[in-house]
């Protein structure tokens, strides 16, 4: 079975432990009732369900295995426009994970060009600053 970043998230974002409460900040009276600050709380049980080698490497590079990934926001007046910041947290959380690793550099040596670039900028720079010099007497 195939899935899309998106998906993943979405499934994920249904697992996970949503919590709201009140938030902090300006916002008068309404603020002091309403409960629109939004905390996701995602564990590896969240990731069960998921196909295994998503699974894994949801969990290594997100963590889990550690600790859980905790995401929250709470700057909008609605709950469901900081539900959504927290859904679209995830989803790059999600895609950076997934995203294949970059090859491993191999090191290799600066051409000689680029050695005599470096040493004659030194140079110059080295003279720049002995005319800064006081003179002697």
């Amino acid at each position: 079975m195939k899935m899309t970043p998106p998906e993943i998230a979405g499934y994920i974002a249904d697992h996970g432990q949503w919590t709201y409460s009140r938030s902090s900040g300006p916002g008068g009276q309404r603020r002091d009732h309403a409960e629109t600050e939004v905390r996701l709380m995602v564990t590896p049980d969240a990731l069960i369900g998921l196909p295994p080698r998503i699974a894994a490497r949801l969990a290594d590079r997100l963590h889990l295995t550690e600790r859980p990934l905790r995401l929250r926001a709470g700057t909008e007046r609605l709950r469901e426009h900081n539900r959504a910041i927290v859904q679209l947290r995830l989803l790059r959380l999600v895609q950076g994970a997934l995203a294949p690793a970059p090859p491993p550099r191999r090191a290799t040596r600066p051409s000689k060009g680029s050695v005599e670039r470096r040493l004659s900028t030194k140079r110059h720079r080295a003279t720049v600053k002995a005319q800064r010099a006081a003179p002697d007497d």
